[in-house]
């Protein structure tokens, strides 16, 4: 998986590709130019919500700005594979990372499906910011203690649980507790 920089420099590029200047794709997203110009320099990480955004305004799928090469199928991984990225939820700010993720289907060009290897940090306690986008997640709590805000309701699932859900409904995924979660992640976007 590329670094920041290189995330960056990709969404740029296909930003200009389709003939738009960074308020424009902020716009087409919801998200802060300042966050758009900040992410194409490799200044920030974007999250994966901000990500499928992004991928959605530009017409591509969501793993071509986290593909380091095109590989043949099958694509056989292991949890540990690939480049951990940090990242923080809250779009735009420059907070403290919220969660790495490791992409286990990088090289796949023709996938429907973002499998992640995702770890989620404490909040401190801190108010969870519900996001919402196209698509459909399943999440797989591997270890730890994950918490699901979907719509009004709350769940806590622990390790060998699972939640799919609809995500265009407001939603947040976090550790529960004061320990890290770890949760196997599979987005799809139509």
């Amino acid at each position: 998986m590329p670094n920041d920089a290189a995330i960056g420099a990709r969404i740029r590029a296909f930003r200009e590709r389709c003939g738009l200047g960074p308020s424009d794709l902020a716009e087409n997203t919801g998200l802060k130019p300042e966050f758009i110009e900040k992410m194409e320099r490799g200044e920030v990480c974007p999250g994966l919500g901000p990500l499928q955004k992004i991928s959605r305004a530009l017409g591509v799928r969501l793993g071509t700005f986290l593909d380091d090469q095109e590989v043949r199928d099958p694509i056989i991984s292991h949890i540990g594979a690939g480049a951990e990225v940090a990242s923080a939820l809250q779009t735009g700010h420059d907070a403290r990372p919220e969660y790495t993720y490791r992409s286990l289907a990088s090289g796949k060009a023709d996938r429907n499906m973002e499998p992640f290897l995702i770890t989620m940090l404490p909040d401190g306690g801190e108010k969870h910011k519900l996001i919402s986008h196209q698509g459909e997640e399943f999440m797989l709590v591997l270890k730890g203690e994950l918490l699901v805000i979907y719509g009004r309701g709350k769940h806590v699932l622990g390790p060998g649980q699972t939640i799919y859900y609809n995500s265009i409904v407001p939603h947040h995924a976090g550790a529960a507790g004061g320990e890290a979660t770890e949760v196997l992640v599979v987005m799809y976007s139509a």
